[in-house]
C-alpha cells in the first residue's frame, strides 16, 4: 500500500457547491475508485488559504495504469466536468 496525496486551490465562490457535491458522491464514481485501487480517500479544505488537501492509499500495483483507466471513465469524466471548475 502506498499513500498519496495532492494540494489543490479551490475558488472561493465554490466552496459550498464543493462541499455539497462532495457531501453527495455519486455512487458510480465511489465504485470507479474502488476499482481503480484507491481507498481511503479523503478530502480536506484549509481556510481562509482556500485549498484542497486529497489523501488516499493505493493499494494497486500500476497506478498509472488505474489512473488512466478512471480517466477514461465517462461517468467519471463528468463528475471531473462539474468538479474542476471549482477548482483553481
Amino acid at each position: 500500500m502506498e499513500r498519496m496525496g495532492m494540494v489543490i486551490g479551490i475558488r472561493p465562490e465554490k466552496i459550498a457547491e464543493y462541499k455539497e457535491l462532495h457531501a453527495n458522491v455519486w455512487p458510480e464514481i465511489l465504485k470507479k475508485i474502488s476499482e481503480c485501487n484507491i481507498t481511503n480517500y479523503s478530502i480536506f479544505l484549509n481556510e481562509p488559504e482556500n485549498l484542497l488537501f486529497g489523501y488516499w492509499e493505493y493499494a494497486g500495483d500500476d497506478f498509472a495504469a488505474d489512473a488512466a483507466r478512471m480517466a477514461a471513465d465517462p461517468k467519471t469524466r463528468q463528475w471531473w466536468d462539474i468538479c474542476m471548475p471549482c477548482q483553481l
